[in-house]
This record gives C-alpha cells, structure tokens and sequence, in this order.
C-alpha cells in the first residue's frame, strides 16, 4: 500500500527522471514534425493548409489547458462532496442491487488501491466525503479516463478529417484533365463563328437533371437527387456547365480562367473551419455525456444523425444542380450558343451556402465523436462492458460510420467544392496571393486617407461593402497581367 501511495518525496530520482525525459522526448519530436510540417507547406505556398495547422495547433493547446485544469482542480473536485443519493440516477451502467451507503464503501476501496495519484490530497479528499457519510463529486479514475476520452476525441477528429480533405481532394483533382480539355477546347477554337442554335434538350445537362413541371415532377426532382450522390456525383457536363456559369457571371473578361484552381484554393481555406472543435460541438458533447443514460442506446441512435445529415446535404447540393437546368429550362425551348446557368444564393438553405459548410463540419466531428467513443470504451472497459452495449447495437454504429467517411469523402465533399461556387458571390480565393495583399494594402490606405479628410468633421467611416467591391474589382484590373484574373 506505501508503494502504491508513494509521493514524489519518496521516488527514486531516475525514475522521475527518465519518466519526464520521456515526456518531453515525445512531446519535442511532436513540435518538431508539426513545425517542419507549417516550413513545408509555407515553402510550398500552400497558405490556406499552413493556417489548418495552425489551427490543429491551436486546438491541441486547448486539449492541454483543458487537462490542466481537471489536474489542478481534481483535489477540489475530490473535496466536493454529494449525497450518495445522487449517484444513483443517470448512470451509463446499471448498478448491483445494493445500498447506496454499501455501494460507495466498496467504490471508495477500490479508488484508494488503483487510483491515480496525481495530487496528493485526492485520496485525502474521498477519505473527507465518506466521513461525512457521502461521496466524491469525480472519482480519481474517472477524471482520469475523461482526460484519456477528450484527447482521443479531438485527435480522431482530426485524423477524420484530414482523411476526409484528402480523398475529397483526390477525388476534385480527378476533374483536372476536364480543366484541360476544356482549355484546350478554347485555344484550338480560335475566332468564334455564328451561334448555333440549340433546342434546350439537346444539351446533356438538361436531360440530366431536369425532370418537367408540376408537383410530381419537383418530387421526382428531388428522388433524383437524392439517389444521384451514391453514383457519378458530378460529371462533367455539369462541371463544364457550372464552371461557365461562374465565368459568365463573375470573370466574363476572362474566359480561360482556371475555374479548378480556385475551386481546390477555396477548399483548401475552407479546411480550416473544418479541421477546427468550435464551441458548439463541445455543446454536443457535453449533452451526448449527459444523455449516456444506461438503456437508452443514445449512443446508438445518435449514429443516424450524422447519416441524416449528410444525406440530407447531398441531396440539397445535387438539388441546388437541378435547380439550375430547371432555371433554364423553363425559361428557354432554344439555347444560341453555349449554356450558360445563373448561380445564384436563392438556391442554397436560406440564401447562405455557408450553411453547408457549417453542417459538414458538424456531420465529420459527430461521426469522429462516435468513433472515439467507441474505441475509448474498448480500450478502458472492453468489448462485452455494460456500457458498450449489445454486439446487436455496436456493429450498425460502426458500419454507419465507416458509410458516413466514405460517402463524405467520394461523393458529399467534392459536390461542395463545386456546387457552393454557384451562389451570387464569388470568394477572395479567385484572386492569388499577391494580388490579394496588394488589394487589402491599397484598401487600408483608401480608409486611411478616407478618414483623415473626414477627421475634422468627425466621420471616420470605414468603407461600405459596396466600396470594397469596387476596389477590389478595380485592383483586379490593374493587376490582370499579372494574376490572369479579370472578374468583369
């Protein structure tokens, strides 16, 4: 028992030693491979990636101020004391038929031979509680294991991710060779002749997605859809036709303009937001925790919320496509020249495509969180515990899982590359990076000069959205040579 209760007043040096040489072995390699990792990729200029690590990092800094917090107040926590009455609703696992006073004897005993001491006065602490006839508010094990689960969550979450971005991207940069056909199609073209007229079936991009009028062709529309996500998600007739949407709309001056570039240079700034745990879906977790109720089988049914979602994203984005050849379609019998559809922010979830963002991002932490939970649960209680449930309940969790990752990274992720980019704006990515800075640089001077002249008439206003268009619009043009971007 001395052994076990051992301090640090009575540990051999070396031990301590070689333990913390350890630590800070592992944990100076890991600084290390992340920081050689941000050289490469700024070497590389890929800004929006490096700013994803950054972002991992931060979040790797807030897992460690988290569990530096439940270490320096786990003696508090252990100090607070509850009614064993208390303990005995909610449980994740069904207790033996025995008294609460009994019950917490024997918990008590067992905390004070394997519990972790990582502060002295834990042990101090449950010994003050059953004194006074109640129970520590967290046992030491306890806050133990919930150290082990948040950190297996967030680097989960972070492995789904990146796996995610990376098959996604494999998948987007299959489209490439389209790009390439497509500019080659616009060299070897030369001058262009009369307009050929086309009746509006003829194209493929019709026959593909438009579906009639009325009702039952709307519920059709969206049948489509929905089955369209599982097989050829995006061909390229709809790239080419939502590519020349986009320059048509926002890059008219520019016909060649590398529509693929900009739209990986767009995903790649979106990663951040993705990769990222906001403060909502720490919201879910504590309620998911809350909800752990034994009989319950929340962990169970909560698996089908990601796959609604995602299915339900999916068939939003494939729809947001149907829109578009519905548009046309009923607004023309006979097409001159090229199809050419109207992007627009009516088509997306109240007029925000960032939406979409925002629900795959919780889509991909639900689906890591599920995951984690499960692989926690094996490793600390083992496959046949009370709270990893019934075989009956674990393998449709998994297969719901693995389904989720494959169909978010095949199928949901490339259509949002590509389908976000028919709203009514167009993303700070369609400029490159010096143009970018050279943009915001002429922008701050414009507000600088704007409010000294209305200093002493006690303006000071800062330039309207409106004006930021314009400036932007007419950087573009100045710098055309070299960004190869027009956005007339």
């Amino acid at each position: 028992m001395a052994a076990e209760a051992a301090t640090l007043e009575f540990t051999p040096t070396w031990i301590v030693a070689a333990v913390c040489s350890l630590m800070v072995l592992i944990s100076l390699v890991a600084e290390r491979c992340l920081h050689y990792l941000g050289k490469m990729l700024k070497r590389k200029n890929q800004k929006p990636l490096y700013e994803a690590l950054l972002k991992v990092k931060e979040e790797l800094m807030l897992l460690g101020f988290i569990s530096l917090l439940l270490t320096v107040f786990q003696g508090l926590i252990q100090r607070t004391c509850i009614p064993p009455r208390w303990t005995v609703h909610m449980l994740p696992c069904q207790r033996e038929a025995v008294g609460p006073a009994k019950e917490h004897v024997a918990a008590a005993q067992i905390v004070g031979r394997i519990g972790r001491r990582l502060l002295s006065e834990g042990g101090a602490g449950a010994e003050l509680c059953q004194k006074k006839g109640k129970v520590p508010l967290l046992s030491l094990e306890a806050i133990h294991q919930l150290h082990i689960f948040i950190f297996v969550l967030a680097i989960t979450h972070v492995i789904f991710s990146v796996s995610t971005m990376l098959l996604g991207g494999a998948k987007i940069h299959q489209w490439k060779q389209w790009e390439v056909e497509i500019q080659k199609d616009a060299v070897g073209s030369g001058q262009p002749g009369p307009a050929k007229v086309t009746h509006v079936h003829q194209f493929e991009f019709i026959n593909d997605h438009f579906k009639g009028m009325g009702k039952d062709s709307k519920i059709l529309s969206w049948l489509h859809s929905f089955v369209k996500q599982f097989y050829g998600s995006v061909s390229k007739s709809d790239y080419t036709t939502m590519r020349l949407g986009f320059i048509m709309t926002h890059c008219r001056g520019n016909p060649k303009f590398d529509f693929h570039k900009y739209m990986m240079r767009v995903l790649e700034s979106d990663f951040k937001k993705v990769v990222g745990i906001s403060w909502y879906l720490w919201v879910f977790v504590v309620i998911f925790l809350l909800l752990n109720v034994n009989g319950w089988h929340t962990y169970f049914w909560i698996a089908f919320l990601p796959l609604i979602l995602l299915l339900a994203v999916g068939t939003k984005l494939e729809h947001v496509i149907a829109q578009l050849a519905h548009d046309v379609a009923e607004k023309n019998s006979a097409i001159e020249g090229d199809l050419v559809v109207k992007p627009s922010d009516d088509h997306f979830w109240l007029g925000r495509p960032r939406i979409i963002l925002y629900l795959i991002h919780f889509i991909l932490f639900q689906n890591a969180f599920e995951i984690a939970f499960f692989f926690w649960i094996l490793t600390t209680y083992g496959f046949y515990s009370c709270i990893m449930g019934q075989v009956g309940f674990i393998v449709p969790r998994l297969v719901i899982g693995v389904t989720i990752q494959l169909l978010c990274s095949y199928s949901t992720m490339p259509l949002y590359a590509v389908v976000t980019q028919m709203g009514s704006f167009y993303k700070k990515e369609i400029f490159n990076d010096h143009v970018q800075q050279g943009v915001l640089g002429w922008a701050q001077k414009v507000k600088m000069r704007k409010g000294l002249k209305e200093g002493s008439a006690g303006g000071g206003d800062t330039a309207g959205p409106s004006v930021k268009i314009e400036m932007m619009r007419r950087a573009a043009r100045e710098g055309n040579d070299e960004a190869g971007v027009s956005i007339e």
